[in-house]
């Protein structure tokens, strides 16, 4: 596997190596010692996945303070741009957000660690999202970045009347909102 980290440090696109044949292909998309190595140890408790058509906007979701999430994020099937935005209130790159294409075909993957905003769109006719956290899913402490927040100038790819998006996502929260007394991280 590659691993390139991103303009925003702790944030990692890994890409797997692909064997292939006229039957297909095989490659390994985890391997703990190789992730251990590199980006650092995370206990991975939980695999979640989510399917989506064209247009789907998720986003921009994390937990605060104990239950902040670290993922790491690939898609089985389809296309999804996927973006995450620094949080972590001292660092450098706060407010600052990466954009990576993740797609079936290649495999390449993106860890986020704990302290990010995370959502994706999906940009093929369907997707099918995997992601495994290192922290169970706490509603109470579930909080929404706004996706089109003017202070993150996102370009998602895609036109706003082509996304389709939940209430959730429609009433997120400013990045100005973002106070680490809010955060708690």
């Amino acid at each position: 596997m590659a691993f390139i980290e991103q303009d925003i440090k702790g944030v990692w696109v890994i890409e797997p190596k692909r064997f292939g044949d006229k039957r297909g292909y095989f490659c390994e998309v985890y391997k703990q010692a190789e992730f251990d190595g590199i980006v650092g140890h995370v206990d991975f408790v939980q695999d979640n996945e989510s399917f989506s058509t064209k247009g789907v906007l998720r986003g921009l979701h994390f937990q605060r303070g104990e239950w902040s999430q670290a993922k790491l994020v690939r898609v089985s099937q389809g296309t999804i741009l996927d973006v995450v935005v620094d949080l972590r209130h001292g660092s450098p790159t706060w407010g600052k957000h990466v954009v990576v294409e993740l797609n079936a075909e290649t495999g390449r993957q993106l860890f986020i660690p704990r302290g990010f905003a995370h959502g994706f769109v999906v940009l093929s006719d369907v997707a099918q999202f995997q992601y495994k956290v290192d922290n169970i899913y706490a509603p109470q402490s579930e909080a929404t970045l706004r996706f089109d927040d003017p202070a993150l100038a996102i370009d998602w790819r895609i036109d706003r009347d082509d996304m389709v998006l939940s209430d959730k996502d429609l009433k997120g929260m400013s990045l100005e909102e973002m106070t680490p007394e809010f955060l708690g991280f």
